[in-house]
């Protein structure tokens, strides 16, 4: 079996059975029903309503007095206050709605045998396939990004024998209409409600060989032919006034070619993207490899740690780009809580863009799996929100730059979040969004890209100039905030949440100033504004140890009132960013680690994304085993048999965050340097990466054996020194030829010409 296909021997029955397609607009879960088939439609802009203003005017005249009370340890009364004057007018922004559902029923189909689905991630292609009556039926679905459109074709092995009707449906609190438009399309059209409610329109379409076309009601319906593909479109006021001709052009267009063509066009585009990185391990399975992919998962959660099966990671790891291609396309929106996928009306926390973890970690895997183009969506919304961020800086806190809170949705919103004191009152979303901006750059060194943000990237450190307070300690510090979603104790017996300087504020705002203070460096714009950043950041709360040898979560050394919580946020300072690093700052990585020991005793990681980050943790702190113990937690305990994250329920954030540890223990690239092999999982011992990518813009492939490098390659795009930490004895080569280096601390440093390939061979 191909370890690029996810396969099944049923039907799904229910969503998180169900196999995902898209193109980043248009999403689709596939049922692989037999006569009757399912696929729940999505359109990334189909969301609850219109922009709207919720900034609370009162914020501002109460900021002080809260900020007082924090300092007199009032936390009870500053807590009351806040989520009195400081939540947002209306707790609530947009949330994301479902598009409908596609329902094929094949009237023909009775009994059936020889049945299997699977999702070719390496066509990007769902296929269902059986036999009934004597013919073998194969349904082929996917959505195309050059064409824009959903195609689902069916066929038959004798002639004349498909008969089959389709037809949109969708909920009950939708304004919808479905009709027909001509003889071979069906229009659905509706709304989200209201008057600034999202308007949409969904086009399906036939193309037949053989038989008829006919259509009864709202359903459009095939007789007899041998030959069938079904077209939908969709388009929404969102992007277009004229959304319903939109739709109906799409399909248009998209009958001028034959399947074959559609196909052709999608698999190109697709694979073009795909293709850059193959990861293969050795199968250590015992021929659990050969099992349907439901049967592997349920194998792994029903063992142990020592249950191995490395084809199974290399899938899931193929699996996180399969999903990031296909919900995060330049144009789109970036991928919300589910990526694109949701059947809800009133989906688990909104299926938002929640900023204070999730939406990164989405985006965790774009840079280093070669996918920077998918990374554009999440800048796109970014700009969407500087407007927005300063009325709400101005309005509630009295500040220049833009801010966003822990949430934001398609326009933007920047507003407090929920009526929840662990989470709303956080104004550090922007800033964190902001920091893949600079990531960006470093993995391609697009200067051109860094002159276009460096605006945004100053204005959200403007922010900041204005928000930081001085403490007892003359410190700048946040206040209020909090430490994302937890909940401390005072030596009081007090519990509270809202706080000065969490320890992930400071780490954020750091990592944010060294990137605008570098940005500008780079482009020649140091001025005044940088020289106060420079002043100011040396003023900022450095990193602490606490009294249990962890790293500090608040800047009072509080207990936690949950120990084994999911955020582990004073952790920031390791993963996503690098303020700790076994080898610059050894001592602060000794309490990392005791940091992640005391949340796991404690039953940390009990969702999926956290211990996604958790993986990305202990590859950090290069701790090989723990990688691997991690990585098996989170596929046997913490992903559906459709390999989607379970939070439960299902969240998309820890399929990313799990692709994204995968790659970090393969190479790292912080820090200056070019890590090979830096955590490799110990059952992993024999195996092959290719077309990984690096910061400096250089692309990295692998080979090993017995867990030792055997050999790299690194093929530098823009030129420059190169750092290697090959973990051996290694000589470089370019064209055959030794390579002079320089060695110092286990780091090889030599000079790149752009284009050239390097190779890396162990000695």
């Amino acid at each position: 079996m191909d370890n690029n296909i996810l396969w099944y021997e049923n039907p799904a029955t229910d969503f998180n059975q169900a196999l995902p397609i898209g193109n980043g607009r248009i999403g689709g879960m596939v049922y692989g029903g037999v006569a009757n088939e399912l696929i729940h439609l999505n359109e990334d802009s189909v969301w609850s309503g219109g922009k709207r203003n919720r900034n609370n005017p009162n914020s501002l005249e109460h900021l002080q007095e809260i900020r007082n009370l924090l300092f007199e340890e009032n936390i009870e009364d500053a807590e009351r206050l806040a989520f009195t004057y400081m939540q947002g007018v209306t707790p609530n922004s947009r949330h994301y709605m479902p598009l409908g559902d596609l329902f094929l029923d094949m009237s023909n189909v009775e009994e059936s045998s020889g049945y299997k689905r699977s999702l070719d991630i390496s066509n990007a292609i769902a296929v269902t396939e059986f036999t009934s009556n004597g013919v073998k039926y194969l349904r082929t679905a996917f959505v195309s990004e050059p064409d824009g459109v959903m195609v689902i074709h069916i066929e038959g092995d004798k002639p004349n024998s498909i008969n089959v009707s389709a037809h949109i449906d969708g909920r009950d609190d939708y304004f919808d209409d479905s009709r027909p438009y001509d003889k071979q399309t069906i229009l659905y059209t509706g709304g989200t409600g209201g008057k600034d409610g999202i308007s949409f329109a969904s086009a399906l379409t036939v193309i037949q060989s053989g038989g008829e076309v006919y259509t009864v009601g709202g359903k459009l319906c095939v007789k007899d032919a041998d030959e069938v593909t079904y077209i939908l479109s969709a388009q929404t006021s969102y992007r277009t006034e004229d959304y319903e001709q939109s739709a109906l052009l799409d399909c248009e267009y998209a009958r001028d070619s034959i399947y074959d063509e559609l196909l052709y066009r999608h698999v190109q585009d697709y694979q073009e993207l795909f293709n850059r990185v193959s990861f293969t391990l050795n199968d250590n399975s015992h021929g659990a490899s050969k099992l349907p992919t439901d049967k592997r998962i349920e194998r792994l959660k029903n063992g142990d740690v020592n249950t191995k099966d490395n084809t199974l990671y290399a899938l899931y790891f193929n699996f996180g780009r399969y999903l990031m291609i296909s919900a995060s396309r330049e144009g789109t929106l970036p991928m919300n809580l589910q990526g694109i996928w949701n059947k809800d009306m009133w989906p688990a926390w909104g299926c938002r863009f929640t900023v204070n973890i999730n939406t990164e970690m989405n985006y965790w895997c774009a840079e280093n799996c070669n996918l920077s183009e998918c990374h554009v969506p999440l800048f796109d919304l970014i700009e969407k929100m500087r407007p927005n961020g300063r009325e709400t800086a101005k309005t509630m806190y009295d500040c220049k730059g833009f801010v966003c809170h822990h949430n934001t949705d398609l326009w933007g919103d920047t507003a407090p979040q929920d009526l929840w004191i662990p989470a709303t009152i956080w104004p550090m979303g922007s800033a964190w969004l902001c920091l893949h901006i600079f990531e960006h750059y470093l993995y391609t060194l697009d200067l051109d890209f860094l002159k276009e943000k460096y605006p945004t990237l100053k204005e959200c450190a403007e922010f900041f100039v204005d928000y930081l307070i001085e403490d007892k300690q003359g410190r700048l510090v946040t206040c209020p905030s909090v430490s994302p979603e937890n909940t401390y104790l005072t030596e009081k017996g007090t519990k509270g949440s809202l706080c000065i300087a969490p320890s992930m504020d400071s780490q954020i705002i750091t990592v944010l100033f060294n990137s605008v203070i570098e940005s500008a460096k780079i482009l020649g714009k140091e001025d005044d504004f940088t020289d106060t950043l420079k002043s100011m950041r040396d003023k900022l709360p450095k990193i602490e140890v606490g009294k249990y040898g962890q790293i500090k979560e608040w800047a009072i050394d509080y207990d936690e009132i949950e120990i084994g919580h999911r955020h582990i946020s004073q952790l920031f300072a390791l993963y996503p960013a690098d303020l700790i690093s076994p080898y610059k700052t050894p001592e602060l990585s000794k309490s990392a680690k005791a940091t992640l020991e005391r949340r796991l005793s404690h039953g940390g990681g009990h969702t999926g994304w956290s211990r996604a980050w958790i993986v990305n943790m202990w590859s950090r702190l290069l701790d090989s085993q723990k990688v691997e113990e991690n990585l098996y937690m989170l596929l046997a305990h913490s992903t559906n048999s459709n390999m989607f994250d379970n939070h439960p329920p299902f969240q998309i954030d820890g399929n990313f965050g799990g692709t994204a540890g995968i790659a970090e223990s393969l190479m790292q690239s912080h820090s200056g340097e070019i890590n090979l092999l830096p955590s490799l999982a110990p059952s992993w011992e024999n195996g092959s990466v290719s077309g990984l990518k690096a910061r400096g813009n250089f692309e990295i492939s692998i080979d090993w054996k017995d867990n030792l490098l055997t050999s790299a390659k690194i093929v530098s795009n823009c030129g420059g020194v190169c750092k290697v930490r090959p973990n051996c004895d290694v000589k470089v080569l370019c064209n055959g030829k030794n390579v002079q280096t320089t060695i110092e601390d286990g780091v090889i440093s030599f000079y790149t010409h752009i284009g050239d390939a390097y190779s890396i061979i162990r000695v």
